[in-house]
């Protein structure tokens, strides 16, 4: 069966406010076997909001709407749905009464708005809202069913968890569908594609391999729909085996989780400490390292040496090879990780220095320089990248490739 989001609101259209509504439905749907076949976004007109109701009930099996239902004069939502299906707006004693209690609880009054509210199409099912004051709303036609809910996230979500999702499962029958995640770094897309190519070519038809990159690594997820729910799983498992096979050496998980949460779990496992030396990331390290419940166990501190005066005052980088090889420079770098684990005291230190952009370069460091050093009292490895001139870009890109090379140093050893 076909699912549509309607997601309904000019404020979303225009940019003001980010649509997570439909992710947060998608993603829940998807774990008991609906398939989203499309999301839409309209504006606030009349004409917009009937037009896309019409479109998805003769496209889809059930469409979510979001949004639309407050006791402003721009909520016209329900209006439009009691059109849609020809049918009068009659007033709803169950929701006046439910919103006068809920405003004399909170010492307020209902205004003539909060009664406008109340009336809803003769076709309708509430749907209880225990976190706001609209209810939702069920219609059925032809077998297919309308569901209007709050645009607010918190109402919707619990609309969708305690009153949706029981009625939808108990009526419509879905196909069991599974996924697989693994996580790479290093490498881009279009390289990973070249190495998986002969598995992917050879993947039955309910399955299908999507690459999912972003700034520094990339996302492959295996998704599979069958009747058979444990054939499917033992297909998908024989599969991610398949593909860790052929690019084990840049897979630093086979779950849907980030570096961070992955280093985390080493850095814990090893009893192990860090801390960051960072100049051009500007602390972007250790806001990645401590976002991660549990970070206190390993992470000590940082030293945001910005200045040359701050690398040699805090880190005891040499006047020297500041002025023979500059503050992006490898020895520079590697200075700055001893220095760090000297003055933290921690197992492991990770330094970056860099020209992020977009101006700074000269002909020989051009802007998108960077140098990445990570290491111990025994051993320091480093890297250089050469990026573009968007610095946001060049901050995320870089704390990714150093948390990925402090993954492999992790792994590299065995013991702490």
């Amino acid at each position: 069966m076909d699912v549509q989001i309607i997601t309904i609101g000019d404020e979303i259209l225009i940019g003001q406010i980010i649509d997570t509504n439909s992710a947060w439905i998608g993603q829940l749907l998807n774990k008991h076997g609906f398939r989203i076949s499309k999301i839409v976004t309209v504006g606030d007109g009349e004409q917009e909001i009937f037009s896309a109701i019409e479109s998805g009930m003769n496209q889809s099996d059930l469409v979510l709407l979001t949004g639309g239902l407050g006791p402003t004069k721009d909520d016209i939502t329900k209006k439009v749905i009691a059109n849609y299906f020809d049918v009068e707006m009659e007033f709803s004693e169950e929701t006046w009464e439910k919103i006068s209690k809920f405003f004399k609880h909170i010492g307020r009054t209902t205004t003539p708005a909060h009664r406008e509210q109340c009336y809803m199409p003769a076709n309708v099912n509430l749907l209880y809202n225990k976190m706001g004051t609209a209810p939702g709303m069920w219609f059925e036609k032809d077998n297919k069913v309308l569901i209007s809910m709050p645009g607010v996230p918190y109402e919707m979500k619990y609309i969708m968890e305690h009153q949706v999702l029981p009625k939808i499962k108990e009526k419509f029958r879905t196909t069991p569908i599974a996924h697989r995640t693994i996580r790479t770094a290093g490498i881009g897309e279009s390289r990973i594609a070249e190495r998986v190519q002969s598995i992917e070519a050879n993947l039955p038809d309910f399955i299908k391999l999507a690459f999912l990159p972003s700034l520094g690594h990339v996302r492959l997820r295996l998704t599979g729909m069958h009747e058979s729910e444990e054939e499917l799983n033992l297909i998908l498992d024989k599969k991610v085996k398949e593909i860790e096979a052929e690019i084990s050496d840049i897979i630093y998980a086979s779950e849907d989780i980030s570096l961070e949460e992955v280093v985390n779990k080493r850095l814990i496992e090893k009893g192990l400490t860090i801390s960051t030396a960072e100049s051009c990331t500007g602390g972007y390290i250790a806001h990645r390292l401590t976002s991660v419940t549990g970070s206190s166990a390993y992470f000590k501190g940082s030293v945001i040496a910005y200045a040359n005066e701050i690398k040699m005052e805090q880190l005891n980088v040499n006047e020297e090879t500041l002025e023979k090889h500059g503050a992006v420079s490898e020895a520079t770098v590697t200075e700055m990780v001893k220095g760090c684990l000297k003055r933290m005291q921690t197992d492991i230190a990770i330094a970056t220095s860099g020209i992020m952009g977009p101006t700074g370069g000269t002909p020989n460091k051009p802007v998108g320089t960077i140098w990445i050093a990570i290491g111990n009292k025994e051993e320091i490895k480093t890297l250089k990248l050469q990026l573009g001139k968007h610095r946001l870009k060049n901050i995320e890109y870089t704390a990714n490739m150093a948390l990925n090379l402090l993954f492999k140093f992790l792994i590299d050893r065995k013991n702490p």
